[in-house]
């Protein structure tokens, strides 16, 4: 298959997204007062930290005890205002960590599901549109669309399951730890994709990982949370440490520790 290239839009302002969000969940409280300016923001902590729960808020999954969560001009959420915008209409992209994929459908089926139209990335305003060509051309998967995602390999797979979430033509893509169930060889293989999509279709990513070499690779900017709040956040050279192939427990500035 042979497309355009498609252009390179990273330099594109991203739209604002504000988290103001309080969640109780049993013993768990998330308090979150974040506004995301950066296009792309990885949430970094510890299991339980609330990363998912984050995620999952922004998704319309979990409904927040109080808040706001806005992007741009569209509320997503208002409690105040009793505004809950349902999921499939938040124009949110989702990859949870078990990819979710339809064992029913082949690659074709699973990745069309749910796509809209051919769009024109955000911010750009030079007449190129993403196409779903283009994005199969990306991920390079346009050569198993007719495979049964059984048959697929885990690197496959998450390849599928990024493409069915562009597809939806989403204002903001949510990555819930797309790389965790991954050795390190596959890891290798898939980051260079994610920071294509960064890089060349422009959509503004929020990224969770265990990861300080992903996130130092992916994100623009990172936010550290523990126990549901934000303990430190800024630009990941500046938060998080230099990984050593040797290291075992990772620390931050600010006393944060955690396994990479």
């Amino acid at each position: 298959m042979v497309t355009a290239p498609v252009p390179n839009h990273a330099d594109a302002a991203a739209t604002p997204v504000v988290i103001d969000i309080r969640l109780r969940q049993g013993s768990f409280s998330l308090a979150l007062h974040e506004t995301i300016e950066a296009r792309t923001v990885a949430l970094f902590g510890p299991s339980g930290s609330g990363k998912t729960t984050t995620l999952a808020a922004v998704a319309g999954l979990r409904r927040p005890d109080d808040g706001v969560i806005r992007m741009g001009d569209r509320v997503l959420f208002d409690h105040a205002r009793r505004i809950d915008v349902p999921p499939h209409d938040r124009r949110v992209g989702y990859v949870p960590q078990d990819l979710a994929l339809f064992p029913h459908l082949d690659v074709r089926g699973n990745v069309m599901y749910g796509a809209r139209e051919d769009r024109r990335p955000d911010g750009d305003d030079t007449g190129s549109l993403v196409t779903h060509a283009s994005i199969l051309e990306l991920l390079e998967i346009d050569m198993l669309l007719d495979r049964p995602v059984d048959s697929l390999s885990g690197g496959e797979r998450q390849r599928v399951a990024l493409a069915r979430a562009l597809m939806t033509a989403p204002d903001l893509l949510l990555l819930d730890e797309p790389l965790a169930a991954l050795d390190a060889s596959l890891r290798g293989r898939i980051l260079p994709y994610l920071e294509r999509v960064r890089d060349e279709l422009g959509t503004p990513m929020l990224y969770v990982s265990h990861s300080a070499e992903e996130v130092r690779r992916v994100a623009e900017r990172v936010i550290v949370l523990d126990q549901g709040r934000t303990l430190r956040a800024g630009v990941p050279a500046d938060v998080l440490p230099t990984v050593r192939a040797d290291a075992a427990p990772l620390e931050c500035s600010g006393g944060f520790t955690t396994g990479c």
